[in-house]
């Protein structure tokens, strides 16, 4: 079960790093791309529970890193985000894509509204940034339901192949 760990944090550090370098690019325009349910949607579907949180928990701490947000706060969210899908994922069909492309939809605006209510709650008001916050989430979401099937394909195929190659030892 390391194995499934450490693809998993490798797909999803991969991921952080294309988002941090599309963020980068797209700070000339004062926008801001925000896909945190990608860290959490297939791990919760797919991995055992306990494999599972730790690769939520280990992809918040890497998201936290380098977020404006205190310490520890997408590490929680992702782990509550986690607990969220473990409770319904006995009730829909996993394996489809579709199915999971909507749960991350529904997961990431979630996570948006609790780190945008995190952020506002503090110095930043949101009446005077709110045009900025609904562009960013609408691009977002039309980024997510893009990059979403392409993810979980690449999650999935590489889970599969550490599957394999474990079965073809024994």
């Amino acid at each position: 079960m390391f194995r499934h760990n450490l693809i998993t944090f490798l797909t999803q550090l991969l991921l952080w790093a294309l988002l941090s370098q599309i963020n980068h690019y797209l700070a000339v325009w004062h926008l801001y791309l925000f896909v945190g349910s990608l860290f959490v949607t297939l791990t919760a579907l797919r991995l055992p529970l306990r494999d599972g949180i730790y690769a939520s928990l280990c992809a918040g701490l890497l998201c936290d890193a380098n977020a404006p947000v205190p310490f520890g706060t997408h590490t929680l969210l992702f782990g509550l985000t986690h607990a969220l899908i473990i409770k319904i994922r006995s009730s829909v069909p996993v394996a489809q894509t579709a199915t999971q492309v909507i749960i991350a939809f529904v997961a990431n605006l979630a996570l948006y509204f609790a780190l945008t209510i995190i952020l506002t709650a503090g110095p930043l008001q949101l009446i005077p940034v709110l045009p900025r916050l609904i562009w960013d989430l609408l691009i977002s979401q039309l980024v997510l339901l893009l990059i979403a099937p392409w993810f979980f394909a690449l999650q999935t195929t590489l889970l599969s192949l550490e599957q394999f190659r474990a079965h073809r030892r024994f």
